[in-house]
């Protein structure tokens, strides 16, 4: 099953290829752009007990798993891993948003019926698109760097502490910046709605999160042991621009 995991402080030993990094890279690009395509664009519902019908973005089911990746790398990798992580999505997020737009506008051929309905799915208004890209990066930068610091802060113990305690940050700053950005000031949208359902996406998100916290254990637990490392990040280079440097 591998050696018991090698305390590292900062990157000093971590040039070395892992078996599994690219794995969860993609892993966790490929959720992103899930939580973005098949999640955002739908509002579902629930008959819940002693509450009724529940209306939810459907997005809820992918993105705050997106988050949970985020603190495995960060817990086993590091952030300097970590941070080419949410840059690769960053980029992947911002390619699929400009294809969908040039594909949507393509003049549709005649014998084509289906323009109104790609256009419902595809279709992306550029304000809410924008609002995603900023509350993307800032969340996910946010989450990794309480990571790494309150794992420092704990001596790599409680493992629950900082898994949560960064998704409150993360998805906090997330939630801060996507719901004003894209719906302030719109149609229908006040400013109360608007913070209400910030609020109640960002405890949503961070319940979700924590209840998944088990599975977060055994991951990390797994890849440690086959990587062989358990990064401490006590002299890394916290900026988001620092990309190719400890």
């Amino acid at each position: 099953m591998g050696d018991q995991p090698q305390r590292i402080d900062g990157q000093q030993g971590t040039r070395r290829p892992f078996r599994y990094f690219d794995l969860v890279m993609a892993a966790f690009v490929t959720i992103l752009l899930l939580s973005n395509v098949i999640g955002a664009g739908k509002v579902a519902v629930l008959d819940l007990p002693s509450i009724g019908a529940w209306e939810f973005g459907a997005g809820i089911l992918f993105f705050p798993v997106a988050y949970i990746i985020g603190d495995i790398l960060t817990e086993v990798y590091g952030y300097a891993h970590a941070r080419r992580c949410i840059w690769a999505g960053f980029a992947a997020l911002l390619f699929m948003a400009l294809m969908a737009m040039v594909v949507v506008a393509l003049p549709p051929a005649a014998n084509w019926g289906g323009q109104a309905a790609y256009e419902q799915v595809f279709g992306q208004v550029p304000r809410i698109v924008l609002a995603s890209m900023i509350a993307f990066w800032a969340g996910e930068f946010a989450n990794s760097y309480v990571m790494a610091r309150m794992k420092v802060w704990t001596g790599g113990k409680m493992l629950w502490s900082r898994t949560i305690g960064s998704t409150v940050v993360g998805q906090g700053v997330d939630s801060a910046l996507f719901y004003p950005i894209a719906f302030l000031g719109a149609a229908g949208w006040t400013t109360d709605l608007v913070i209400t359902v910030a609020l109640t996406q960002w405890a949503l998100k961070t319940a979700w999160e924590a209840l998944l916290t088990p599975v977060t254990y055994k991951v990390v637990g797994f890849l440690k042991k086959r990587e062989g490392v358990d990064v401490f990040d006590t002299d890394t280079d916290f900026s988001p621009f620092a990309i190719g440097r400890k």
